[in-house]
Formats: C-alpha cells, sequence, structure tokens
C-alpha cells in the first residue's frame, strides 16, 4: 500500500464476545491532510471503523498503521495523537467537572504518569475554548450546559490535544446549521495545516467548500465506495450508494 496517515490492510476487527467480525477485510489509505466523510446506512460498521482506526478493538485479521504506529503493537501511543469525538455522549447533570477541566483532560495523554498541567498546557486548552467560542462558559458545570455546548466541549478537547488525526462520530448532533457552519470552518483549517480528519456523519449541509473531500461508503462492514469529491456532491454519493455495493 502507499504509504499514508492511516492505513488498514485486510483488515476484520469483532467485539469482546462475538462470533463474526464487524469489519470485514477492509483495505485503505487516507494521506496525511485529508477530510474524510465516511457515509452508510445504520450498522453498517462506521462508529466500529473509527474504534478500529484507534486501536479500540482486537484485530482479528490484517494490520491497522496509525500515524505510523500499528496500533496491535501499540494504541496507547496511537490514541497519545488522535483526538476522537463519540457519538451522543452526555454528561450527567451532576457531574463534578467545569468546561476548563473537561478541556484540559484531552493534555492528560500527552503528559505522562504523575505530571500535572503547566502553563503551555493551559495555554493550549484555552486557545482551544477560545476556537470553539466556549470561553465564557470555561468556569460553567458541564453538565448543566446544552447538548451543543457539551458538543463543543467535547471538541475542544480533542483539538487541546493538537492530534495529528481527529475522529469525529456525528459530531453536529444537538447542532444547528449556523454552529455546524461554524465547526466545519475550524476543521477545513486543521486540514490545511495537516490535520487528518475522519468524520461518520448523516449531515451534509455544512462541509468545507475549498478543496476535495474523500467519500467513504460502508455497508454491512465493509467499504462499498472510495472516491474524492467536491462538496457538493457528497450528499447525493452517500445517499445514493448506502445500501448497495460500489467498490
Amino acid at each position: 500500500m502507499t504509504k499514508g496517515m492511516i492505513q488498514l490492510s485486510g483488515v476484520q476487527t469483532a467485539y469482546e464476545g462475538s462470533a463474526l467480525p464487524v469489519i470485514k477485510g477492509i483495505t485503505c489509505t487516507i494521506n496525511p491532510g485529508e477530510f474524510v466523510i465516511v457515509g452508510g446506512p445504520n450498522g453498517a460498521g462506521k462508529t466500529t471503523l473509527l474504534e478500529t482506526i484507534n486501536g479500540l478493538l482486537p484485530i482479528v485479521h490484517g494490520q491497522v498503521v496509525t500515524g505510523g504506529i500499528d496500533v496491535a503493537k501499540d494504541g496507547n501511543s496511537v490514541r497519545k495523537q488522535v483526538g476522537y469525538v463519540i457519538q451522543n455522549f452526555s454528561f450527567d447533570p451532576l457531574a463534578p467537572f467545569i468546561v476548563s477541566d473537561v478541556v484540559m483532560m484531552g493534555r492528560f495523554g500527552l503528559l505522562g504518569y504523575g505530571r500535572r498541567p503547566g502553563e503551555e498546557d493551559r495555554r493550549i486548552a484555552e486557545e482551544a475554548m477560545d476556537l470553539l467560542g466556549i470561553r465564557d462558559l470555561a468556569d460553567r458545570p458541564i453538565g448543566k450546559l446544552s447538548g451543543g455546548q457539551q458538543q463543543k466541549v467535547l471538541i475542544a478537547q480533542s483539538l487541546a490535544k493538537q492530534p495529528d488525526i481527529l475522529l469525529l462520530d456525528e459530531p453536529f448532533s444537538n447542532l444547528d446549521l449556523a454552529t455546524r457552519d461554524f465547526i466545519c470552518g475550524i476543521l477545513a483549517d486543521l486540514t490545511r495545516r495537516g490535520c487528518t480528519i475522519v468524520m461518520v456523519s448523516h449531515a451534509f449541509d455544512a462541509l468545507p467548500e475549498n478543496g476535495s473531500i474523500r467519500v467513504i461508503v460502508m455497508n454491512d462492514g465493509a467499504i462499498t465506495y472510495n472516491n474524492t469529491h467536491s462538496a457538493s456532491e457528497v450528499e447525493r454519493q452517500v445517499r445514493g450508494l448506502s445500501g448497495r455495493s460500489n467498490a
């Protein structure tokens, strides 16, 4: 395979206790700085693909190399350089964390055992909050925020990690169209700086207009379409190809 930021070769992964793989023989290369949309019907394996890239599932067959690291050999090092925003996560209203603490958690994996955040870590976390427009929420309890505000906090947490790779699972849930446009502007800027973004999404009304977008469509645990398109073509491709094989 061509060397890329994310490389999957003949990969099968399965959840613990499952006799059958969820990801079925996927081979794919994603290059540095690419913006990738992963679409497909519910249950197609989209979230599982992100978990596989991030080294969260045992690999039954094949190899996954993320950021130059074999995830089966050193998943912890992979996760230090990958930002991952999971789908529909919400905090309990009584969660004992304020927003600035949650964003700072993005730095913890980089600090090493027993080290406390320093001035540089605080500066980076504050810049992430500024970028998402949530600095005014810094001292608010995370559980008291709206779903959309919590989503922004989780994105800021991932950006505080200063990741080479950003994995986003339905990041536009709970966000209005104006906020989607705002977030997509941030993501487009990140790709221009070389960050590789892989995003599972059912929302296609706010995508970066400048540059091409890689469209990956999954069906039944396999990639059935993989090609590059303009933002205006993404929805038509995903809607049209979900549910049938077009490899």
